[in-house]
């Protein structure tokens, strides 16, 4: 009996170890990632305002979007599935709407930035869960989308109304 629990357990207990040390490792290198690419980005306001202050100045305006496909790992979906027998927060999936979002936010400014955008308006953000299209179970996978308007004001322009 004995055996048989060395032979079968340990590789599965070794599996899980090393799926939870790899998924945490690849988790925090894109949150660190995000940090990164947010500070490089953080010159360019953002507000969810439809209408633009001091259009006058504006000398182009064009939609962008910042797109990701995002899953956790199957792990973090076990948890999830336990925590919907007992109820309460669902810390692992609240997790990955977090890194989704931001991920779909830093693609966003990166699109206006390349535009020389100094501002992006209406941003708006959309989402589906691509697992339940499917029909499966598994990892917990989900297709976020951020768009708004980015604004290039006139040189010498400013702003009077702050965006923020």
């Amino acid at each position: 009996m004995w055996e048989l629990i060395i032979v079968i357990g340990l590789p599965v207990f070794g599996i899980v170890v090393f799926g939870l040390i790899i998924g945490g490792h690849n988790e925090r290198a894109h949150l660190r990632s995000l940090d990164a690419r947010e500070r490089t980005l953080s010159d360019i306001r953002v507000c969810n305002l439809k209408r633009v202050t001091d259009p006058h100045n504006v000398r182009e305006a064009h939609m962008v979007m910042g797109q990701v496909v995002i899953a956790t790992d199957y792990f973090k979906s076990f948890a999830t599935s336990l925590r919907k027998l007992v109820g309460g927060e669902m810390r692992a999936a609240e997790t990955l709407l977090r890194r989704g979002r931001r991920e779909a936010l830093v693609r966003l400014l990166e699109q206006a930035s390349a535009m020389g955008a100094t501002e992006v308006w209406n941003v708006r953000f959309g989402f589906s869960n691509i697992s339940q299209m499917r029909g499966k179970q598994g990892a917990m996978s989900l297709e976020l989308l951020a768009w708004g308007t980015a604004v290039v004001r006139e040189a010498g322009e400013s702003q009077t109304t702050d965006a923020a």
